[in-house]
């Protein structure tokens, strides 16, 4: 499954790790292109996540148009597939009105999906899930010594408590008898047929990592607590993957657990550092992506300006 090359040719892209000011960026980048704004985030899908996510809010979606939000509850699950066939209509429907489309986000394999195309796999098979998630309780880091025997590429690139995606990846290797890395091979563009406006922000470290904490910090007094404990209450309850998002699980295991408050933040400080540095790995790795240096003193306007500038 892919989107036609001739609508890609027509969008704009800007990725980046956690915390690097994408969001503000973005939208001083629409207001230059006259474009509208599609969300590359995972968990942005969700509706009521809001602060946990940092979600755009709504002033800066008050600014310009965002799609790809907000799509489902947070009991349901939701598919790459589903992902890509929705910002395909979303990508005709902005170039309908004579704007432009603009990707923004941090989740590196929608990136890479959306530029290269997507295996779909085969389908979810939800007692083989239930038994994993048993084994995995049973004897933690159980089922990434699984995934290291049949798909090392794959447990590489995986971090042992990515428990979703260790289990897709050996529920593929089950349904298929092939490693799911071998499967979504999909081949880099070759240059004449890329985007050319494929960036990612590349921010200084120390300054970046700064921002992680002030940000954890901030989602605290913004009432990210209070926003997990009205999840725990909903009725269906959230999913798996949904209480699996980073910063929710810490918040369940502080509510549920009685991790003390401190211990949680700095654990999720930590973890949201070890996800920055994995999404500087994704961004780096995929080829299409153009570096955009970020020292830490420029403006988002400047940025914006910078980057449309670029050839």
């Amino acid at each position: 499954m892919s989107i036609p090359n001739e609508l890609l040719q027509q969008c704009w892209f800007l990725a980046g790790p956690t915390a690097c000011g994408k969001s503000a960026t973005a939208i001083e980048l629409a207001h230059l292109l006259d474009a509208e704004i599609l969300s590359l985030d995972s968990m942005a899908i969700y509706r009521e996540m809001d602060i946990g996510t940092a979600k755009p809010t709504a002033w800066e979606q008050s600014q310009v148009p965002h799609h790809l939000i907000d799509l489902i509850d947070p009991s349901e699950e939701y598919s790459l597939a589903e992902y890509m066939e929705q910002a395909e209509l979303a990508v005709q429907d902005i170039l309908s009105r004579n704007r432009t489309p603009l990707f923004v986000g941090g989740t590196g394999l929608y990136l890479r999906s959306v530029l290269r195309g997507v295996f779909e796999g085969p389908p979810a098979d939800w007692d083989f899930r239930n038994l994993a998630e048993q084994q995995e309780a049973e004897t933690p880091g159980y089922l990434h010594r699984k995934l290291s025997e049949c798909d090392p590429v794959s447990a590489k690139k995986l971090h042992p408590r990515d428990q979703r995606r260790i289990i897709r990846a050996l529920e593929v290797f089950r349904q298929t008898g092939k490693p799911l890395s071998e499967q979504q091979q999909q081949p880099e563009l070759p240059p004449e047929l890329r985007p050319r406006k494929v960036f990612w922000l590349h921010p200084n470290r120390d300054w970046l990592y700064e921002r992680v904490n002030r940000r954890v910090d901030l989602m605290i007094e913004q009432g990210l607590i209070d926003e997990v404990k009205r999840l725990l209450q909903r009725d269906p309850p959230p999913g798996r993957t949904a209480v699996q998002g980073l910063g929710y699980k810490e918040i369940i295991a502080h509510l549920e657990k009685g991790v003390p408050l401190e211990q949680t933040l700095e654990l999720l400080k930590m973890r949201t550092r070890q996800f920055a540095k994995r999404q500087h790995t994704w961004f780096r790795n995929i080829s299409e992506c153009r570096e955009v240096m970020v020292g830490g003193t420029e403006t988002p306007g400047e940025l914006a300006r910078k980057i449309q500038s670029m050839p």
